[in-house]
């Protein structure tokens, strides 16, 4: 059954494949099913996330894209606005979403706040990795680390760019 959902998501996932795919990030849908996707960020160079392999999932609804998709890291993230189980707290994926977004407006918005978060600040989207929010975290220990050492805070996520590497 073809809605307007999934007609959406094949001219999203056309876009990514056929015109001017971004650079440093791929998403694709799984094998039979256009709701879900996975998803992969490469972590920007010149960042301590560089070199990192970032894999993400992307639920969709049958109201996208009046509603965003529910997305959330697979691979494990340290970071103050990041839930253990990967969800991020963001607000383009949820009050502040809108329909003009699609999953390639949704990836670089990621990976923009990756490269951010180490240089110039190119969008105001870009606060959540750098200027996270550590009074309403999801990740206690993450925020406290991010208040308390920053020398510790970027050790701690270069470690997890270096699991990323090796993990499945």
């Amino acid at each position: 059954m073809s809605t307007p959902a999934r007609k959406r998501l094949m001219r999203d996932f056309k876009r990514l494949q056929q015109q001017d795919p971004p650079a440093g990030i791929s998403g694709a849908p799984q094998d039979n099913n256009i709701m879900l996707w996975n998803a992969v960020i490469f972590g920007p160079d010149d960042t301590p996330w560089s070199g990192g392999t970032f894999k993400l999932s992307l639920q969709f609804s049958e109201d996208y894209p009046n509603k965003p998709p529910t997305v959330r890291f697979v691979s494990r993230m340290f970071h103050p606005n990041i839930y253990a189980d990967g969800s991020i707290c963001l607000d383009i994926l949820q009050n502040q979403w809108s329909p003009i977004y699609d999953v390639a407006a949704i990836l670089i918005y990621l990976e923009m706040l990756l490269i951010s978060c180490f240089s110039i600040k190119p969008l105001m989207i870009a606060s959540l990795l750098c200027d996270p929010n550590p009074n309403s975290p999801a990740n206690l220990e993450a925020a406290r680390m991010f208040s308390e050492s920053k020398r510790e805070y970027n050790r701690r996520f270069r470690e997890v760019v270096e699991q990323s590497w090796t993990a499945d």
